[in-house]
């Protein structure tokens, strides 16, 4: 759906693979301004049905007591994440250059979850737009970053690819604060996540939406993606779609009206409810047994505990998780190693557990198909 991301003598040093502009002007139309070097007309349609300077988002935005404008947001469609930041014209101390333009998105295309990094780069780039009017500066940073890995800074210092370690990125949010919230019923969400199940999130106002669905994939740390996560997701036809495509996600949804549309979702997450709720269909692969109970309990305990840290937590549910699959591999059997539903009976195990390790067995490709 993106364009083909440029190449300049191999040196694909950052994973961008496109920029965009959205105008707001004088009389509240908006459009896609610019791009470089395209985007698909499909995605671009998307992304600005999202924006928040849209008259769809405006109307939803009204109706939920005209919340101010989110000057950065992000998410995950196809491939591709996308990373919008939003500025009013009037933010900049120098002359108006835009003067029939009242706000400005501006919109990176990458093939990788770093918020943190494309806020700040966003950043760079948009004060360049909105001090001299002229997309090219957005070219020449957009260039530096994706041949050489870095760009001037305004502030006088210069922004460096290599200085955003994606590992602090998947921990920017706090799973404390998850845990905090849903309590126990947080084991749910780690054993959809370990058995590769279909997770949706509902927050209606999209800030906290994306703060808490970013920290979710740390409950499976060992695994390293954040490319399941679908941050915000809106229910129709093209985005539901490409949802369908992928058979693991974390999902997140700011329409309530996703809680009725099970066939998307095996574990339904309210975050403003504070609940957690398995989908019909999945009940039988949410069975919980003593190892959940173990799990569920360790995790309430390091959460409440202040002196155990952020990264403490994750060591600590990590090392419990590899023990946990590691115990399991060395259940199988033959070459290569296989675990099969008479191998578990015969360890007499519950039906719950049994049905447990036989679905975490398939999630890690130790089930023939």
């Amino acid at each position: 759906l993106i364009s083909k991301t440029v190449k300049f003598s191999g040196m694909d040093i950052s994973d961008l693979s496109a920029a965009g502009l959205i105008e707001k002007d004088v009389n509240e139309d908006v459009m896609w301004a610019w791009s470089y070097p395209t985007v698909d007309d499909e995605v671009r349609e998307m992304i600005m049905r999202k924006c928040c300077l849209s008259s769809q988002w405006i109307e939803k935005e009204a109706a939920a007591d005209s919340r101010p404008l989110i000057p950065f947001a992000f998410s995950h469609f196809g491939r591709t994440w996308y990373y919008v930041r939003t500025s009013s014209t009037q933010t900049v101390d120098s002359e108006h250059v835009l003067d029939k333009v009242t706000h400005v998105s501006l919109v990176l295309l990458t093939k990788d979850f770093n918020p943190e990094k494309y806020e700040t780069l966003a950043g760079i780039l948009l004060h360049a737009y909105l001090t001299t009017g002229d997309a090219s500066h957005i070219v020449e940073g957009f260039l530096s970053v994706f041949t050489r890995g870095v760009c001037p800074n305004p502030n006088g210092d210069q922004f460096q690819v290599k200085a955003f370690d994606v590992r602090k990125a998947y921990i920017a949010s706090s799973i404390k604060d998850v845990i905090n919230m849903f309590g126990v019923e947080t084991i749910l969400i780690y054993t959809a996540l370990l058995l590769k199940k279909r997770v949706a999130v509902f927050h209606p106002d999209l800030l906290p939406l994306l703060r808490i669905i970013r920290a979710l994939p740390v409950l499976v740390w060992q695994r390293q993606n954040w490319n399941i996560l679908y941050p915000h997701v809106e229910i129709n036809e093209v985005e539901v779609a490409d949802l369908k495509s992928a058979s693991l996600y974390v999902a997140g949804f700011v329409d309530p009206a996703i809680e009725s549309h099970t066939e998307l979702y095996d574990l339904f997450v309210n975050v403003p409810g504070n609940s957690i709720s398995v989908a019909p269909h999945a009940k039988e692969s949410f069975g919980m047994g003593k190892i959940h109970k173990d799990i569920a309990m360790q995790m309430v305990e390091a959460a409440s505990d202040n002196g155990t840290t952020e990264q403490g937590l994750i060591k600590e549910l990590a090392v419990k998780t590899r023990e946990l699959i590691t115990n399991l591999k060395s259940l199988a059997t033959g070459s290569p190693p296989r675990i099969t539903l008479e191998l578990l009976r015969a360890r007499k195990l519950t039906p719950a557990m049994e049905n447990f390790l036989f679905n975490l067995a398939s999630a890690e490709g130790l089930v023939q198909l």
